[in-house]
Protein backbone atom coordinates (compact mmCIF):
# COMPACT_ATOMS: atom_id res chain seq x y z
CA UNK A 1 0.00 0.00 0.00
CA UNK A 2 2.74 2.63 1.14
CA UNK A 3 4.04 1.79 -2.47
CA UNK A 4 1.05 2.75 -4.60
CA UNK A 5 0.90 5.77 -2.42
CA UNK A 6 4.30 6.78 -3.02
CA UNK A 7 3.28 7.38 -7.06
CA UNK A 8 1.11 9.71 -5.53
CA UNK A 9 1.38 13.70 -6.39
CA UNK A 10 -0.65 14.76 -2.61
CA UNK A 11 1.82 12.21 -0.80
CA UNK A 12 5.03 13.29 -2.33
CA UNK A 13 3.71 17.01 -1.14
CA UNK A 14 2.74 15.93 2.27
CA UNK A 15 5.86 13.37 1.83
CA UNK A 16 8.01 16.71 1.41
CA UNK A 17 6.56 18.50 3.99
CA UNK A 18 6.86 16.23 6.97
CA UNK A 19 10.59 15.24 6.05
CA UNK A 20 11.56 19.08 5.98
CA UNK A 21 9.60 19.56 9.34
CA UNK A 22 11.22 16.20 10.60
CA UNK A 23 14.68 17.63 9.42
CA UNK A 24 14.21 20.63 11.67
CA UNK A 25 13.13 19.47 14.25
CA UNK A 26 16.15 17.21 14.61
CA UNK A 27 18.46 20.21 13.77
CA UNK A 28 17.03 22.03 16.49
CA UNK A 29 19.08 22.87 19.80
CA UNK A 30 16.48 21.18 22.20
CA UNK A 31 16.63 17.84 20.08
CA UNK A 32 20.16 18.19 19.96
CA UNK A 33 20.77 18.68 23.88
CA UNK A 34 18.30 16.07 24.17
CA UNK A 35 19.95 13.46 22.12
CA UNK A 36 23.23 13.96 24.05
CA UNK A 37 23.92 11.83 26.71
CA UNK A 38 26.87 14.17 28.30
CA UNK A 39 29.08 12.81 30.24
CA UNK A 40 27.27 10.95 32.99
CA UNK A 41 29.79 7.83 32.30
CA UNK A 42 33.08 9.37 33.98
CA UNK A 43 30.70 11.36 36.26
CA UNK A 44 29.86 8.20 37.58
CA UNK A 45 33.00 6.45 37.91
CA UNK A 46 34.04 9.06 40.54
CA UNK A 47 30.43 9.16 42.25
CA UNK A 48 30.28 8.19 45.98
CA UNK A 49 27.68 5.24 45.07
CA UNK A 50 30.66 3.84 42.34
CA UNK A 51 33.00 3.80 45.58
CA UNK A 52 30.93 2.45 47.94
CA UNK A 53 30.02 -0.45 45.61
CA UNK A 54 33.81 -1.01 44.46
CA UNK A 55 34.27 -1.47 48.05
CA UNK A 56 31.61 -3.72 48.99
CA UNK A 57 32.34 -5.67 45.47
CA UNK A 58 36.31 -6.08 46.92
CA UNK A 59 35.16 -7.41 49.85
CA UNK A 60 32.46 -9.49 48.98
CA UNK A 61 35.06 -11.22 46.05
CA UNK A 62 37.70 -11.33 49.32
CA UNK A 63 35.22 -13.10 51.42
CA UNK A 64 34.31 -15.96 49.06
CA UNK A 65 37.65 -16.25 48.23
CA UNK A 66 38.58 -17.05 51.60
CA UNK A 67 36.17 -19.23 52.35
CA UNK A 68 36.06 -20.76 48.40
CA UNK A 69 32.82 -20.05 48.02
CA UNK A 70 34.09 -19.21 44.23
CA UNK A 71 34.90 -22.53 43.27
CA UNK A 72 32.17 -23.92 44.92
CA UNK A 73 29.27 -21.92 42.79
CA UNK A 74 32.01 -21.88 39.64
CA UNK A 75 29.53 -22.67 36.78
CA UNK A 76 26.68 -23.22 38.95
CA UNK A 77 22.87 -22.24 37.91
CA UNK A 78 23.23 -20.06 41.00
CA UNK A 79 25.61 -17.67 39.62
CA UNK A 80 23.27 -17.45 36.33
CA UNK A 81 21.04 -14.22 37.11
CA UNK A 82 19.90 -14.14 33.56
CA UNK A 83 18.31 -17.63 33.71
CA UNK A 84 16.36 -16.12 36.96
CA UNK A 85 15.64 -12.86 35.23
CA UNK A 86 14.26 -14.89 32.27
CA UNK A 87 11.76 -16.76 34.22
CA UNK A 88 10.73 -13.96 36.10
CA UNK A 89 10.17 -12.23 33.05
CA UNK A 90 8.57 -14.99 31.26
CA UNK A 91 5.75 -15.81 34.58
CA UNK A 92 5.47 -12.55 35.86
CA UNK A 93 1.53 -12.58 34.26
CA UNK A 94 0.88 -16.17 35.13
CA UNK A 95 2.25 -16.80 38.51
CA UNK A 96 0.66 -15.47 41.88
CA UNK A 97 2.45 -11.97 42.99
CA UNK A 98 4.15 -13.53 45.69
CA UNK A 99 5.83 -16.39 43.69
CA UNK A 100 7.21 -13.82 41.07
CA UNK A 101 8.56 -12.05 44.01
CA UNK A 102 10.32 -14.91 45.31
CA UNK A 103 11.73 -15.49 41.66
CA UNK A 104 12.65 -12.10 41.57
CA UNK A 105 14.71 -12.16 45.03
CA UNK A 106 16.37 -15.62 43.57
CA UNK A 107 17.69 -13.38 40.73
CA UNK A 108 18.92 -10.68 42.80
CA UNK A 109 20.50 -13.43 45.31
CA UNK A 110 22.29 -14.64 42.14
CA UNK A 111 23.95 -11.59 40.53
CA UNK A 112 24.95 -11.08 44.18
CA UNK A 113 26.97 -14.27 44.27
CA UNK A 114 27.80 -14.05 40.49
CA UNK A 115 29.38 -10.67 41.54
CA UNK A 116 31.03 -12.07 45.04
CA UNK A 117 32.84 -14.62 42.37
CA UNK A 118 34.40 -13.01 39.44
CA UNK A 119 36.57 -9.67 40.37
CA UNK A 120 36.81 -8.47 37.10
CA UNK A 121 32.59 -8.24 36.53
CA UNK A 122 31.50 -4.69 36.38
CA UNK A 123 28.33 -2.84 37.58
CA UNK A 124 26.78 -1.68 34.39
CA UNK A 125 26.14 1.94 33.89
CA UNK A 126 23.02 4.00 32.92
CA UNK A 127 21.80 7.45 33.09
CA UNK A 128 18.31 6.43 34.53
CA UNK A 129 19.67 4.16 37.61
CA UNK A 130 20.69 7.16 39.92
CA UNK A 131 16.74 8.54 39.56
CA UNK A 132 16.17 4.60 39.59
CA UNK A 133 17.98 4.32 43.12
CA UNK A 134 16.39 7.52 44.44
CA UNK A 135 12.97 6.75 43.35
CA UNK A 136 12.96 3.37 45.45
CA UNK A 137 14.58 5.04 48.54
CA UNK A 138 11.80 7.89 48.41
CA UNK A 139 9.09 4.43 48.30
CA UNK A 140 10.99 3.15 51.39
CA UNK A 141 10.65 6.41 53.03
CA UNK A 142 6.93 7.08 51.60
CA UNK A 143 6.43 3.64 53.67
CA UNK A 144 7.70 4.31 57.32
CA UNK A 145 6.19 7.92 57.29
CA UNK A 146 2.67 6.48 55.51
CA UNK A 147 -0.48 7.11 57.82
CA UNK A 148 -0.68 3.75 58.33
CA UNK A 149 2.92 1.77 58.32
CA UNK A 150 1.40 -1.94 58.67
CA UNK A 151 -1.25 -0.98 56.31
CA UNK A 152 1.65 0.77 53.62
CA UNK A 153 4.37 -2.29 54.60
CA UNK A 154 3.70 -4.95 52.08
CA UNK A 155 2.64 -2.54 49.52
CA UNK A 156 5.91 -0.55 49.60
CA UNK A 157 8.37 -3.31 50.25
CA UNK A 158 7.13 -5.05 46.58
CA UNK A 159 7.27 -1.72 45.08
CA UNK A 160 10.68 -0.76 46.10
CA UNK A 161 11.75 -4.24 45.07
CA UNK A 162 10.01 -4.38 41.69
CA UNK A 163 11.78 -0.63 41.28
CA UNK A 164 15.27 -2.18 42.04
CA UNK A 165 14.48 -5.21 39.55
CA UNK A 166 15.85 -2.69 36.80
CA UNK A 167 18.96 -2.95 37.87
CA UNK A 168 19.25 -6.92 38.40
CA UNK A 169 17.85 -6.94 34.69
CA UNK A 170 20.16 -4.56 33.42
CA UNK A 171 23.47 -6.81 35.05
CA UNK A 172 21.88 -10.23 34.38
CA UNK A 173 21.64 -9.21 30.77
CA UNK A 174 25.57 -9.38 29.25
CA UNK A 175 25.26 -10.53 25.35
CA UNK A 176 22.78 -9.75 22.05
CA UNK A 177 21.84 -13.22 22.24
CA UNK A 178 20.74 -12.97 25.89
CA UNK A 179 18.25 -9.60 25.28
CA UNK A 180 16.99 -11.36 21.52
CA UNK A 181 16.20 -14.77 24.12
CA UNK A 182 14.34 -12.42 26.83
CA UNK A 183 12.44 -10.35 24.11
CA UNK A 184 11.53 -14.17 22.40
CA UNK A 185 10.23 -15.31 25.63
CA UNK A 186 8.66 -12.01 26.45
CA UNK A 187 6.57 -12.35 23.10
CA UNK A 188 5.58 -15.61 23.78
CA UNK A 189 4.55 -15.22 26.76
CA UNK A 190 2.29 -12.37 26.06
CA UNK A 191 0.48 -14.16 23.35
CA UNK A 192 -0.10 -17.58 25.90
CA UNK A 193 -1.58 -14.86 28.13
CA UNK A 194 -3.41 -13.81 25.04
CA UNK A 195 -5.10 -16.77 23.89
CA UNK A 196 -6.31 -17.72 27.07
CA UNK A 197 -7.99 -14.15 26.99
CA UNK A 198 -9.66 -15.43 23.59
CA UNK A 199 -10.65 -18.64 24.91
CA UNK A 200 -12.35 -16.85 27.71
CA UNK A 201 -14.07 -14.82 25.07
CA UNK A 202 -15.44 -18.16 23.53
CA UNK A 203 -16.37 -20.67 26.14
CA UNK A 204 -17.49 -17.96 28.37
CA UNK A 205 -16.47 -16.47 31.92
CA UNK A 206 -18.15 -14.39 34.89
CA UNK A 207 -17.65 -10.57 34.29
CA UNK A 208 -17.99 -8.08 37.34
CA UNK A 209 -20.73 -5.93 36.81
CA UNK A 210 -18.59 -2.84 37.22
CA UNK A 211 -16.72 -3.68 34.41
CA UNK A 212 -19.46 -2.15 31.87
CA UNK A 213 -22.34 -0.10 31.85
CA UNK A 214 -24.81 -2.56 30.26
CA UNK A 215 -27.19 0.29 29.74
CA UNK A 216 -25.19 2.22 27.46
CA UNK A 217 -23.16 -0.54 25.75
CA UNK A 218 -25.43 -3.43 25.40
CA UNK A 219 -23.25 -5.08 22.38
CA UNK A 220 -20.95 -5.89 25.45
CA UNK A 221 -21.36 -9.11 26.73
CA UNK A 222 -17.80 -10.28 28.21
CA UNK A 223 -14.49 -8.43 29.09
CA UNK A 224 -11.27 -10.56 28.79
CA UNK A 225 -9.15 -10.31 31.65
CA UNK A 226 -7.15 -13.55 31.20
CA UNK A 227 -4.60 -14.63 34.24
CA UNK A 228 -4.62 -11.00 35.39
CA UNK A 229 -7.84 -10.62 37.12
CA UNK A 230 -9.02 -7.66 35.54
CA UNK A 231 -9.74 -6.33 31.69
CA UNK A 232 -7.85 -3.32 32.25
CA UNK A 233 -4.93 -4.63 34.29
CA UNK A 234 -4.32 -7.40 30.98
CA UNK A 235 -4.59 -4.05 28.68
CA UNK A 236 -1.92 -2.82 30.70
CA UNK A 237 0.05 -5.67 30.29
CA UNK A 238 -0.35 -6.16 26.34
CA UNK A 239 0.97 -2.11 25.55
CA UNK A 240 3.95 -3.39 27.26
CA UNK A 241 4.38 -6.48 25.03
CA UNK A 242 3.19 -5.77 21.77
CA UNK A 243 5.71 -3.51 20.28
CA UNK A 244 8.02 -6.03 21.28
CA UNK A 245 6.31 -8.34 19.10
CA UNK A 246 5.76 -6.15 16.43
CA UNK A 247 9.70 -5.12 16.80
CA UNK A 248 10.22 -9.24 16.46
CA UNK A 249 8.54 -9.58 13.14
CA UNK A 250 11.02 -6.61 11.43
CA UNK A 251 13.65 -8.67 13.04
CA UNK A 252 13.49 -11.99 11.90
CA UNK A 253 15.13 -13.25 9.52
CA UNK A 254 12.99 -16.54 8.20
CA UNK A 255 9.60 -16.92 6.93
CA UNK A 256 8.35 -19.47 9.42
CA UNK A 257 9.53 -17.18 12.34
CA UNK A 258 7.50 -14.06 10.68
CA UNK A 259 4.65 -16.14 10.29
CA UNK A 260 5.11 -17.12 13.80
CA UNK A 261 5.78 -13.57 15.47
CA UNK A 262 2.88 -12.37 13.23
CA UNK A 263 0.31 -14.93 14.56
CA UNK A 264 1.93 -13.95 18.12
CA UNK A 265 0.87 -9.75 17.12
CA UNK A 266 -2.70 -10.96 15.74
CA UNK A 267 -3.24 -12.82 19.10
CA UNK A 268 -2.51 -9.81 21.30
CA UNK A 269 -4.15 -7.55 19.39
CA UNK A 270 -7.46 -9.30 18.84
CA UNK A 271 -7.33 -9.86 23.04
CA UNK A 272 -6.44 -6.08 23.32
CA UNK A 273 -9.69 -5.59 21.42
CA UNK A 274 -11.38 -7.59 23.83
CA UNK A 275 -10.35 -6.41 26.69
CA UNK A 276 -12.88 -3.27 25.78
CA UNK A 277 -10.81 -0.99 27.72
CA UNK A 278 -10.56 2.00 26.04
CA UNK A 279 -7.91 3.33 28.19
CA UNK A 280 -5.85 0.20 26.47
CA UNK A 281 -7.01 1.34 23.10
CA UNK A 282 -5.47 4.81 23.22
CA UNK A 283 -2.42 4.14 24.47
CA UNK A 284 -2.17 0.84 21.71
CA UNK A 285 -2.92 4.02 19.06
CA UNK A 286 -0.40 6.31 20.52
CA UNK A 287 2.11 3.11 21.04
CA UNK A 288 1.81 2.53 16.92
CA UNK A 289 1.76 6.33 15.56
CA UNK A 290 4.93 6.11 18.38
CA UNK A 291 6.85 2.92 16.65
CA UNK A 292 5.80 4.17 12.96
CA UNK A 293 6.51 6.98 12.77
CA UNK A 294 9.96 6.39 14.61
CA UNK A 295 10.79 3.86 12.14
CA UNK A 296 10.01 5.67 9.34
CA UNK A 297 8.34 9.38 9.00
CA UNK A 298 6.34 8.15 6.03
CA UNK A 299 4.07 6.35 7.90
CA UNK A 300 1.99 9.43 9.07
CA UNK A 301 0.69 9.73 6.10
CA UNK A 302 -0.30 5.55 6.24
CA UNK A 303 -1.47 6.31 9.64
CA UNK A 304 -3.92 8.87 9.36
CA UNK A 305 -5.17 6.88 6.49
CA UNK A 306 -5.35 3.88 8.45
CA UNK A 307 -7.30 6.05 11.19
CA UNK A 308 -9.92 7.16 8.96
CA UNK A 309 -10.61 3.46 7.58
CA UNK A 310 -10.81 2.32 11.12
CA UNK A 311 -13.53 4.36 11.24
CA UNK A 312 -15.70 3.08 9.22
CA UNK A 313 -14.56 -0.76 9.14
CA UNK A 314 -14.69 -1.22 12.88
CA UNK A 315 -17.82 -2.60 14.08
CA UNK A 316 -20.43 -0.60 16.14
CA UNK A 317 -19.62 -2.19 19.19
CA UNK A 318 -15.76 -1.20 19.38
CA UNK A 319 -16.51 2.33 17.79
CA UNK A 320 -19.07 3.36 20.20
CA UNK A 321 -17.04 1.96 23.03
CA UNK A 322 -14.13 3.77 21.92
CA UNK A 323 -16.30 7.30 20.99
CA UNK A 324 -17.27 7.11 24.31
CA UNK A 325 -13.82 8.82 25.69
CA UNK A 326 -14.70 11.53 28.20
CA UNK A 327 -18.55 11.00 27.94
CA UNK A 328 -19.45 11.84 31.70
CA UNK A 329 -22.81 10.06 30.97
CA UNK A 330 -20.85 6.56 30.95
CA UNK A 331 -20.94 5.62 34.88
CA UNK A 332 -17.58 4.16 34.52
CA UNK A 333 -16.09 7.61 33.16
CA UNK A 334 -18.39 9.73 35.47
CA UNK A 335 -17.09 7.21 38.60
CA UNK A 336 -13.22 8.18 37.58
CA UNK A 337 -14.25 12.21 37.36
CA UNK A 338 -15.72 11.81 40.97
CA UNK A 339 -12.23 9.99 42.49
CA UNK A 340 -10.10 12.04 40.50
CA UNK A 341 -11.76 15.50 42.11
CA UNK A 342 -11.44 13.41 45.75
CA UNK A 343 -8.03 12.83 45.01
CA UNK A 344 -6.72 16.56 44.31
CA UNK A 345 -8.86 17.53 47.42
CA UNK A 346 -7.01 15.44 49.34
CA UNK A 347 -3.89 16.01 47.83
CA UNK A 348 -4.02 19.73 48.82
CA UNK A 349 -3.54 18.55 51.81
CA UNK A 350 -1.02 16.25 51.32
CA UNK A 351 0.84 16.95 48.39
CA UNK A 352 4.00 17.52 49.44
CA UNK A 353 4.79 14.24 51.63
CA UNK A 354 1.69 11.78 50.50
CA UNK A 355 -0.15 9.57 52.65
CA UNK A 356 2.14 6.08 51.78
CA UNK A 357 1.56 3.35 49.48
CA UNK A 358 -1.12 0.98 49.45
CA UNK A 359 -4.70 0.73 49.54
CA UNK A 360 -5.14 0.77 53.50
CA UNK A 361 -3.37 4.30 53.66
CA UNK A 362 -5.53 5.71 50.73
CA UNK A 363 -9.00 4.29 52.50
CA UNK A 364 -7.99 5.71 56.02
CA UNK A 365 -7.61 9.36 54.52
CA UNK A 366 -9.80 9.40 50.88
CA UNK A 367 -13.32 9.01 52.27
CA UNK A 368 -12.85 12.35 54.41
CA UNK A 369 -12.42 13.92 50.88
CA UNK A 370 -14.60 11.71 48.92
CA UNK A 371 -16.51 13.80 46.15
CA UNK A 372 -20.32 12.57 45.00
CA UNK A 373 -19.78 9.58 47.69
CA UNK A 374 -17.19 7.62 45.48
CA UNK A 375 -15.49 4.80 47.16
CA UNK A 376 -12.09 3.19 45.76
CA UNK A 377 -9.26 1.43 46.12
CA UNK A 378 -7.37 3.98 44.22
CA UNK A 379 -7.50 7.47 42.31
CA UNK A 380 -7.66 5.38 38.75
CA UNK A 381 -4.91 7.48 37.75
CA UNK A 382 -0.80 6.92 38.36
CA UNK A 383 0.27 10.03 37.96
CA UNK A 384 -1.92 11.41 41.17
CA UNK A 385 -1.86 7.85 42.57
CA UNK A 386 1.82 8.30 42.99
CA UNK A 387 1.30 11.69 44.43
CA UNK A 388 -0.59 10.37 46.79
CA UNK A 389 1.87 7.36 47.68
CA UNK A 390 4.98 9.46 47.95
CA UNK A 391 4.26 13.27 47.78
CA UNK A 392 5.74 15.73 45.06
CA UNK A 393 9.22 14.44 45.33
CA UNK A 394 7.71 11.04 44.05
CA UNK A 395 6.52 11.94 40.73
CA UNK A 396 9.54 14.19 40.50
CA UNK A 397 11.73 11.89 40.47
CA UNK A 398 9.50 9.24 38.50
CA UNK A 399 9.12 11.93 35.81
CA UNK A 400 13.36 12.26 36.29
CA UNK A 401 13.34 8.28 35.29
CA UNK A 402 11.26 8.45 32.29
CA UNK A 403 13.02 11.44 31.12
CA UNK A 404 16.69 9.69 30.95
CA UNK A 405 15.19 6.70 29.71
CA UNK A 406 13.72 8.68 26.63
CA UNK A 407 17.07 10.43 26.44
CA UNK A 408 18.97 7.48 26.05
CA UNK A 409 16.72 5.29 23.89
CA UNK A 410 16.27 8.41 21.56
CA UNK A 411 20.22 9.15 21.53
CA UNK A 412 20.32 5.32 20.78
CA UNK A 413 18.13 5.80 17.86
CA UNK A 414 19.79 8.52 16.46
CA UNK A 415 23.30 6.57 16.66
CA UNK A 416 21.45 3.70 14.81
CA UNK A 417 20.34 6.20 12.53
CA UNK A 418 23.71 7.37 11.12
CA UNK A 419 25.21 4.39 11.22
CA UNK A 420 22.61 3.13 8.70
CA UNK A 421 22.90 5.80 6.73
CA UNK A 422 26.43 5.16 5.84
CA UNK A 423 26.54 2.95 2.82
CA UNK A 424 29.51 0.21 2.72
CA UNK A 425 32.09 0.77 -0.02
CA UNK A 426 34.53 -1.83 -1.38
CA UNK A 427 34.53 -5.21 -3.30
CA UNK A 428 32.71 -8.66 -2.18
CA UNK A 429 34.31 -10.55 -0.03
CA UNK A 430 36.23 -7.15 1.35
CA UNK A 431 36.41 -8.29 5.25
CA UNK A 432 36.26 -4.40 6.02
CA UNK A 433 32.75 -4.27 3.48
CA UNK A 434 31.81 -7.42 5.56
CA UNK A 435 32.35 -5.82 8.86
CA UNK A 436 30.25 -2.65 8.12
CA UNK A 437 27.16 -4.99 6.78
CA UNK A 438 27.35 -7.09 10.13
CA UNK A 439 27.72 -4.07 11.97
CA UNK A 440 24.65 -2.36 9.83
CA UNK A 441 22.67 -5.65 10.89
CA UNK A 442 23.12 -5.37 14.29
CA UNK A 443 22.40 -1.59 14.33
CA UNK A 444 18.96 -2.23 12.30
CA UNK A 445 17.88 -4.86 14.83
CA UNK A 446 19.07 -2.64 17.84
CA UNK A 447 17.10 0.02 16.44
CA UNK A 448 13.56 -1.47 15.93
CA UNK A 449 14.10 -2.65 19.80
CA UNK A 450 14.97 0.66 21.02
CA UNK A 451 11.47 1.95 18.99
CA UNK A 452 9.77 -0.96 20.92
CA UNK A 453 11.03 0.03 24.11
CA UNK A 454 10.00 3.96 23.57
CA UNK A 455 6.58 3.01 22.46
CA UNK A 456 6.03 0.32 25.06
CA UNK A 457 6.42 2.83 27.82
CA UNK A 458 5.18 5.54 26.00
CA UNK A 459 2.09 3.58 25.51
CA UNK A 460 1.78 2.58 29.01
CA UNK A 461 2.05 6.09 29.95
CA UNK A 462 -0.95 7.26 27.99
CA UNK A 463 -3.17 4.71 29.48
CA UNK A 464 -2.21 5.56 32.83
CA UNK A 465 -4.02 9.11 32.58
CA UNK A 466 -7.23 6.70 33.07
CA UNK A 467 -5.71 4.26 35.93
CA UNK A 468 -3.86 3.31 38.46
CA UNK A 469 -1.22 1.10 36.32
CA UNK A 470 0.82 -0.12 39.40
CA UNK A 471 -2.08 -1.33 41.09
CA UNK A 472 -1.42 -5.18 39.89
CA UNK A 473 2.09 -5.73 41.07
CA UNK A 474 3.10 -8.04 38.95
CA UNK A 475 2.19 -5.08 35.98
CA UNK A 476 4.72 -3.19 38.36
CA UNK A 477 7.41 -5.69 37.54
CA UNK A 478 6.86 -6.18 34.29
CA UNK A 479 6.92 -2.14 33.64
CA UNK A 480 10.58 -2.06 35.40
CA UNK A 481 11.77 -4.92 33.33
CA UNK A 482 10.62 -3.48 30.28
CA UNK A 483 12.40 -0.42 31.15
CA UNK A 484 15.34 -2.64 32.34
CA UNK A 485 15.03 -3.93 28.65
CA UNK A 486 15.21 -0.87 27.28
CA UNK A 487 18.02 0.34 28.67
CA UNK A 488 20.01 -3.05 27.66
CA UNK A 489 18.77 -2.01 24.09
CA UNK A 490 20.21 1.73 24.09
CA UNK A 491 23.67 -0.19 23.98
CA UNK A 492 23.05 -3.62 22.37
CA UNK A 493 25.36 -2.36 19.85
CA UNK A 494 28.22 -2.61 22.91
CA UNK A 495 27.07 -6.04 24.01
CA UNK A 496 29.21 -9.15 23.29
CA UNK A 497 26.99 -11.30 20.34
CA UNK A 498 28.25 -14.83 21.81
CA UNK A 499 25.71 -16.67 23.62
CA UNK A 500 26.81 -17.41 26.66
CA UNK A 501 24.10 -17.99 29.16
CA UNK A 502 26.10 -17.16 32.72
Amino acid sequence: MLKILEGSLIYRCLASAVSWAGGQWQKSRIISRFLSPGYGDRVSESSVFSRVWLSFHRGLCLVFEKIRLNRLLKDSILTMPFIWSFIALTLAPILPTMAVLGISLACAGSLLLAFGCDPQRKLVYSPANKYILLYAFIYIAATFTSVTVSGSLLGGALTTLFILFTIVIQNSVATRRQLDMMVFAFVVSGAAVSAYGIYQYVFGTLVASGWVDSEMFTGIGIRVYSTLGNPNVLSEYLLLVIPFAGASILIVKTAISRIFFTGCFGVMMLCMLLTFARGGWLGIIVAAAVFLVMLDRRFIIVGIIGLVLLYFLLPDVILDRFLSIGDVSDSSTNFRVSIWLGTIAMLRDYWFTGIGPGTAAFNRVYPLYSYNTALAQHSHNLYLQLICDTGICGIVVFLAVLFTYFRSLSSAVSRENKLLSNKSDGQPGDPEKEQNTRNREIGRTSKILQIASISAIVGFLVQSATDHSFYNYRVTLIFWAVLGLGLIAARRDTLRGDARVG
